[in-house]
């Protein structure tokens, strides 16, 4: 059998693209935050991470731009060897310090973030403890890692406890979401750190949706439950709130330093490029000069919820400014998506295996830059256009 005779047989994706209902891999030919434009056609973007807005500050992309003429545009080599520079240490030292921990490492994507800390860090003979609905780069992180990967259901304690009790006396590492991508809901952490404390596990947190987002000055789901001492790994990455690309894992010294010598994703990945790591020090500066920017997301998120809400959809567990609407059948989500676009919002479909059968939706999210004007009229158009597909 020949190797490539799967990829003749895939032919889903190439159905909905003859039928004009593929939505991914649209060209932007314009971006402006929270408006896009794509052939001539200008839409209200309410499908994308950029929750701070950050991503058209001036002070940001002026410190992108001083820093491909300091530096150039890239570092050629990894951080284990040439590719090391001080504003990579100097990013460190202050995201850890945001963070609340003693040290940290940036690595050139969150994706790798992932991959590296929980691979070298779950070895022969321990367990890795992954929620369901954990983000990819967790499960792959899982997969890479020698150790054995378990799984409990989505917020489920009982399921948790389940799980630890039969890691007793392994050890284990606990994985979870700080805020889940496509829901919008938090993890439990106040129900999860005593588990993980009763069955000596230890605990990481990817706060990707978190940073900007939840917590004191947006610092991430710890601090939304003020535990950020009990959680011993807390993951960022940067191509959300921080409008950039990179990652970036901090906690115990000692705990950094071996996954700095250990990270596969790190020793053997070209670094961070400087443009990218001077953005995340601007976009980190203006968080903590304009925290307005986090009250305002946080303002945004209970309207789009609230509205949504009374109008009949399900939004599910949604807490953040990730706010689902669920539709159900596939065709009826594309065909949902399809109209939205074409009246002049953009958003994501998500449908299966991102999501289970029968269950797929729209992932809306938002950003503090967002006006009240963008904002109703998005509200309108699922009024108007989801009663007239008969799902409202």
């Amino acid at each position: 059998m020949d190797l490539f005779d799967k990829c003749a047989r895939y032919t889903r994706a190439k159905e909905a693209i003859a039928a004009g209902y593929y939505p991914y891999f649209i060209p932007l030919s314009e971006t402006e935050g929270t408006e896009v434009t794509v052939d001539g056609h200008r839409l209200i973007m309410i499908g994308s991470n950029n929750y701070l807005g950050l991503t058209t500050h001036p002070k940001v992309r002026q410190a992108a731009i001083d820093a491909i003429n300091r530096f150039g545009p890239s570092c050629t080599g990894s951080r284990f060897l040439n590719g090391n520079l001080s504003i990579h240490n100097e990013l460190e030292r202050k995201l850890a310090a945001f963070v609340g921990k003693e040290a940290g490492l940036v690595f050139s994507t969150g994706f790798q973030t992932n991959l590296g800390a929980i691979s070298s860090l779950v070895g022969r003979g321990d367990v890795v403890v992954t929620d369901r609905e954990d983000h990819a780069s967790i499960i792959d992180g899982c997969r890479l890692a020698f150790g054995q990967m378990k799984r409990f259901r989505h917020n489920d304690m009982s399921d948790l406890e389940r799980v630890l009790r039969s890691c007793d006396g392994v050890g284990t590492l606990v994985v979870v979401d700080g805020v889940f991508s496509m829901g919008g809901d938090l993890a439990p952490l106040p129900e999860i750190i005593p588990l993980c404390k009763q069955y000596g596990a230890r605990l990481m947190v990817d706060d990707a949706h978190s940073v900007g987002v939840v917590g004191e000055g947006g610092r991430g789901t710890a601090s939304h439950f003020g535990c950020t001492d009990d959680v011993d790994l807390i993951m960022y990455t940067f191509s959300k709130s921080f409008a950039s690309l990179g990652g970036f894992v901090a906690g115990d010294e000692d705990v950094m330093h071996y996954v700095q010598h250990n990270a596969r994703s790190l020793i053997f990945s070209a670094s961070m490029p400087p443009p990218c790591v001077a953005a995340v020090l601007a976009a980190l500066e203006v968080l903590q000069e304009e925290p307005d920017r986090v009250d305002r997301l946080r303002e945004i998120g209970e309207k789009m919820r609230t509205g949504f809400t009374e109008m009949g959809y399900n939004i599910g567990e949604s807490q953040t400014a990730i706010v689902p609407v669920f539709v159900g059948e596939d065709a009826k989500t594309f065909q949902f998506w399809k109209t939205l676009f074409q009246e002049g919002v953009y958003v994501n479909p998500v449908v299966p295996p991102a999501v289970p059968v029968n269950q797929s939706l729209l992932r809306t999210s938002y950003m503090a830059t967002h006006t009240d004007e963008q904002l109703d009229a998005v509200l309108d158009k699922f009024e108007r256009i989801g009663k007239s597909l008969g799902i409202i």
